[in-house]
């Protein structure tokens, strides 16, 4: 099942982003620390309370957090860009054990619903270029490159 998070997915959020996180460090210690994480239970509990920017998991039937998606919406506010609503894919994540079954395109067709319902005209996000497995995903949703971040190590 696919819905919005609830205060008692916090702990299964926050096992699936040390998930994610472990990916980060391994493929890019040069960036990631050792340790640390992204959102604290605080951090989500508030996160939660905003309805502009919703967290969809998946669960089974024990209402255990099998992925995660965390969004936002944003306007284009540049005097060079055409003004578009776009909603900012900030985490997407399918617990490892899970993927390959089909959890990460039914989270997404939830949050492709609610995009659709808020007049939503672009879906965003962004991919380590390490993370072959989520580009692949992406693609095979429809997502194309927009632009490449590029970097030179000194």
């Amino acid at each position: 099942m696919i819905r919005l998070a609830k205060p008692w997915d916090i702990k299964g959020i926050l096992r699936l982003l040390a998930q994610i996180a472990d990916l980060h460090r391994q493929n890019r210690p040069d960036i990631f620390k050792e340790t640390g994480e992204k959102y604290t239970q605080s951090e989500l509990e508030q996160m939660l309370a905003d309805e502009t920017a919703p967290i969809f998991v998946a669960v089974n039937n024990q209402n255990k957090v099998l992925g995660y998606c965390f969004c936002n919406t944003r306007k284009t506010d540049h005097p060079m860009l055409k003004e578009t609503k776009r909603l900012h894919i900030d985490d997407f994540c399918v617990d490892t054990a899970m993927q390959g079954k089909g959890i990460g395109k039914k989270l997404f067709a939830r949050v492709l619903e609610f995009a659709q319902t808020q007049q939503i005209t672009q879906i965003e996000l962004n991919v380590w270029a390490f993370n072959e497995n989520a580009i692949k995903f992406y693609e095979n949703l429809g997502f194309a490159a927009q632009r490449v971040k590029m970097e030179r190590n000194l």
